[in-house]
């Protein structure tokens, strides 16, 4: 008999962006190694971005659980639907200044629902999953976040039902960057930090996607923490993928006003002042969210007849986009909290076995990834010398017609191989 695993999430198909990634190929794989998952997920949720393409990757014979939620981002939309969908979303764009309606909303997300807007699923969830757990026989629980407040469910059902229960933190709790944007009292800041506690010293295991997040939780339990990375699934892309016409340099993904690379901009901009044939050939391809800030950047610039923003495109669709660019770009938070955030996109670009031109903070965990695979490091957001004459060496080979990149095996990184590490950690008695 297959060994039943309950994970508990807020993302799941048709919610769209990187955080319904993992755990939707996390279930594929799982049956492979004798475990079968039950997804327990809201009925009602209030997701910021939608992908319905990611609905035909659910596993047809995979059991889904859902219960109502209550949600008072709808409440909110009747004041401000952009500013309430890009709260929820855990994006808190910069600005220059900010309205009254957006500090108090920032103000009641940080200090009215702690440690987020989803603790009233909490309640009710546990009442429903006590019965459900003892009926269908399962041993393990796992909970999922961002959003932080379904680990309070993985918390109560351990206490309750005395469960294993592990809890997997795709991005860290008290030391994520937009916690700083809340405008959190001290009372508040000390009960997130004393959840956090709690959640780490009580689960039996706890899982991270980056390596910073492993160091920094190994330092505040004594319970075992496992790093698996995020990854991509189905099959590298082959070296005789036809490619850009154009010097194509694709941002997939949300590039905001923190992460806006002006050191970037820059450099490309003096480049084509400099160099004609780089004006006349280089194509900037922007794909999914992007800031006012870094639009007004590229179209005020003498780059703004070379770049385009195609906007939101569903996950089916960036598949091609991602293969035929001729350099793909990665952009990351200037900042010490950021070192280890590994963009779920990383392990997608990887897999587009195109060049990776990256922009990070120092000591960012994306270098020992990049290392691992013997590809080129990234760049610190002040290394303007480094960043042109990259560029300038991608853009000769261009010309060549031979922009490749060496060949390393990245399978470790496959989603199968990382759901292997999983279910180790799931036959553990």
């Amino acid at each position: 008999m297959p060994k039943k695993v309950l994970i508990v999430l807020y993302y799941w198909p048709p919610a769209g962006g990187p955080g319904v990634q993992r755990w939707l190929k996390f279930a594929k794989y799982l049956p492979e190694f004798g475990i079968e998952p039950i997804i327990y997920a809201p009925k009602n949720p209030n997701y910021p971005i939608v992908d319905e393409s990611l609905l035909k990757e659910i596993p047809t014979n995979i059991k889904i659980v859902k219960q109502p939620i209550f949600e008072p981002y709808g409440f909110a939309k009747i004041f401000s639907k952009n500013k309430t969908e890009t709260i929820s979303s855990g994006i808190i764009q910069k600005k220059k200044k900010q309205s009254f309606l957006e500090k108090m909303l920032l103000f009641i997300r940080g200090n009215f629902f702690v440690p987020d807007a989803r603790k009233f699923w909490v309640k009710p969830s546990v009442k429903f999953l006590k019965n459900f757990i003892q009926k269908e026989g399962i041993e393990t629980v796992i909970t999922t976040g961002p959003p932080h407040s379904l680990h309070l469910i993985g918390l109560q059902l351990k206490q309750e039902l005395g469960i294993k229960w592990i809890t997997d933190f795709r991005d860290p709790w008290t030391t994520i960057g937009y916690h700083q944007e809340l405008k959190l009292t001290q009372k508040n800041k000390k009960k997130h930090i004393a959840l956090e506690k709690e959640v780490l010293q009580q689960a039996d295991t706890i899982l991270v996607t980056s390596f910073t997040t492993h160091k920094e939780f190994a330092s505040k339990t004594n319970q075992p923490v496992v790093t698996i990375t995020n990854g991509f699934d189905g099959e590298i892309a082959k070296a005789d993928v036809e490619l850009d016409e154009k010097f194509t340099i694709s941002h997939i993904g949300s590039l905001l006003s923190k992460r806006n690379p002006t050191v970037l901009w820059k450099v490309l901009n003096d480049l084509c002042r400099e160099n004609e044939a780089f004006k006349k050939a280089l194509h900037i391809q922007l794909i999914g969210k992007v800031s006012e800030e870094v639009l007004n950047d590229l179209a005020t610039s003498y780059l703004k007849d070379n770049f385009k923003y195609l906007g939101y495109l569903n996950h089916s669709k960036i598949k091609s986009y991602q293969e035929s660019s001729q350099v793909l770009l990665l952009v990351e938070i200037d900042s010490e909290i950021t070192q280890g955030i590994v963009p779920g996109k990383l392990f997608e670009y990887l897999k587009s076995n195109r060049p990776i031109l990256a922009l990070g903070p120092k000591n960012w965990d994306v270098g020992v990834i990049l290392k691992s695979v013997e590809r080129e490091t990234y760049f610190l957001h002040d290394d303007y010398e480094g960043l042109k004459k990259r560029i300038l060496a991608y853009f000769n080979f261009y010309l060549e017609n031979r922009l490749e990149v060496k060949t390393a095996s990245i399978s470790t990184y496959h989603r199968q191989a990382l759901t292997s590490q999983l279910a180790s950690i799931l036959k553990e008695k």
